[in-house]
C-alpha cells in the first residue's frame, strides 16, 4: 500500500495493525517512496546469559588503581 504522508498521519493508528499484520505499508511525499512502516522485530524473546561463559578472562585485579600516568591522561595538570 503507498499513502502519501499527510493521510499517514491522519490514518496513523489504522496503519500501525495493518503493518503489524504484515502488510507492506510505504509513505510518500509528491507521490515518491520517502519511508516503509514495518513492525519492530521480536524483542521479547528472553536473553541467554551466561553465554560468553569461560570465554573472557580478566587478569589481574580489577579493582585495584590505575597506574598514575593512565590517570593521568584522563586529567592533565592544568599548568
Amino acid at each position: 500500500m503507498h499513502i502519501g504522508i499527510r493521510e499517514a498521519k491522519t490514518h496513523l493508528s489504522r496503519l500501525i495493525p495493518a503493518a503489524l499484520a504484515g502488510e507492506e505499508i510505504i509513505i510518500t511525499r509528491s507521490g515518491k517512496p520517502l519511508v516503509k512502516l514495518v513492525p519492530v522485530k521480536n524483542s521479547s524473546k528472553p536473553r541467554r546469559l551466561g553465554i560468553y561463559k569461560d570465554k573472557i578472562k580478566i587478569q589481574g585485579d580489577l579493582y585495584a588503581p590505575l597506574p598514575e600516568e593512565i590517570v593521568n591522561d584522563f586529567w592533565p595538570d592544568k599548568s
